[in-house]
């Protein structure tokens, strides 16, 4: 996978790659539109690996972004996505953010991860 740098537009946004990945026993095609490709779908065709999974890798600037899946004409959420909100058409929308480097999202990650041991009394260390 080929990351884009963007040393030439220090001003511009620092771009970060991302991966779609989606499994559909009977799929014959697979696209995704979002906000981030102005919701056309033939702009982004995910890749068949074979045994129903699908795939495409591209590079996003950091930021909050709304996409569906379309698999073979239907819209849908992505399965795979931790948050949705509601379209205009009476479906789903699927949420993704786009941390500004991997360390950023691993630290997003952890925020949402249930404290271990959050139900036990908290002690002071001295």
């Amino acid at each position: 996978m080929r990351h884009n740098h963007n040393h030439d537009n220090a001003a511009g946004p620092q771009l970060v790659p991302v991966r779609f990945e989606f499994t559909h026993p009977t799929a014959t095609t697979v696209c995704i539109a979002g906000t981030f490709n102005h919701w056309q779908p033939e702009a982004k065709t995910l890749h068949s690996s074979g045994a129903g999974n699908w795939w495409k890798e591209t590079s996003l600037a950091p930021g909050t972004y709304e996409y569906c899946l379309i698999v073979d004409g239907n819209w849908i959420c992505d399965p795979r996505a931790r948050e949705s909100v509601p379209n205009p058409f009476g479906g789903r929308n699927s949420i993704l953010t786009v941390a500004t480097s991997p360390e950023a999202k691993h630290l997003a990650d952890a925020e949402n991860l249930p404290l271990k041991n959050a139900s036990q009394p908290k002690t002071k260390k001295v």
